[in-house]
């Protein structure tokens, strides 16, 4: 059993929490929510009044945060983290963020004694709640065994992707492809049934062929197909717009950063840009269909 202090109980941090309690360890939760907080703790956490009170004897911080001004600040902020925890404590940072943010996060705690991971996930609340995420992971080797345990209660999927930074560098890629793919998958939907197929017999032929995508197998955007997929919730997310083009924007800046070329990743930001400014940012990104066949009517 590890004592375990869990920061930031958002959709996906809240199943995050329940799962490491499940795997018998000893969490304390905080969040500014306390309504979180509360739900946290009759899923067998502790409930922390502060963020002090949280850390306090943990061996294990795991956080879950918007951005990473929150992950500075609450690790190496006053009074953070780094001031009330002892060196050699595992800093374990799940959040996605940009990949300097997350070098510069990784560089601190090196300087304080604290080995420290960027570990950013996929698989939407559905997962998080399952405890089969996929985990990308930067740091050194120790750190990333000393989290791998961890993350295991969590997750299905753990991959080393190398040195600190690497997980985010892992994740904005990824989730680029995903929004750039969903796009794609949408128009062909709309496509198929403009030209008088209907969308069961289009996905039961382009499932199996040179089509098939994740986003169409597993989050298909239109009704039907897969049961489990928002379309079929009213795009209820699920992973809302509003994070996708989060994703997109730490990829435009990392594609700046790198001088790396991301033309059909640009067009994808501008597009969910759009639907955010027609305030659709808390559809679930699969929504998307809904603007664009909207906007071929």
């Amino acid at each position: 059993m590890t004592k375990i202090a869990f920061i930031g109980l958002g959709n996906m941090g809240s199943g995050m929490c329940a799962n490491l309690c499940k795997a018998g360890h000893d969490v304390s939760a905080f969040d500014l929510n306390t309504d979180a907080v509360k739900a946290a703790a009759q899923q067998g956490a502790k409930p922390a009044a502060t963020l002090v009170d949280a850390v306090s004897g943990a061996d294990v911080i795991v956080s879950m945060l918007p951005a990473g001004k929150h992950v500075l600040s609450v690790y190496f902020g006053d009074d953070g983290v780094a001031s009330h925890t002892a060196p050699g404590t595992l800093f374990l940072d799940c959040s996605t963020i940009s990949v300097e943010d997350a070098r510069e996060a990784a560089s601190k705690a090196e300087a304080a004694g604290f080995p420290m991971v960027d570990a950013p996930v996929s698989g939407g609340t559905a997962a998080a709640d399952a405890g089969t995420l996929t985990f990308m992971v930067g740091g050194p080797d120790e750190a990333f065994a000393k989290a791998k345990p961890i993350l295991d209660a969590m997750g299905k999927n753990i991959f080393h992707a190398g040195g600190s930074g690497n997980g985010q560098a892992a994740k904005i890629a990824n989730n680029m492809l995903l929004g750039i793919s969903m796009i794609g998958t949408c128009e062909a939907f709309n496509l198929a049934e403009k030209l008088g197929l209907d969308a069961q017999t289009f996905y039961d032929i382009s499932s199996t062929a040179s089509g098939q995508c994740w986003s169409m197998t597993s989050y298909c955007p239109a009704p039907g197909p897969v049961p489990t997929a928002p379309s079929n919730r009213d795009y209820k997310p699920g992973f809302a717009v509003a994070m996708m083009l989060k994703d997109l924007h730490l990829a435009a800046g990392a594609a700046k950063a790198a001088g790396a070329d991301i033309m059909l990743g640009e067009m994808a930001e501008k597009i969910y840009e759009d639907l955010d400014s027609r305030g659709y940012g808390d559809l679930d990104f699969s929504g998307v269909m809904k603007d664009i066949k909207r906007q071929l009517d």
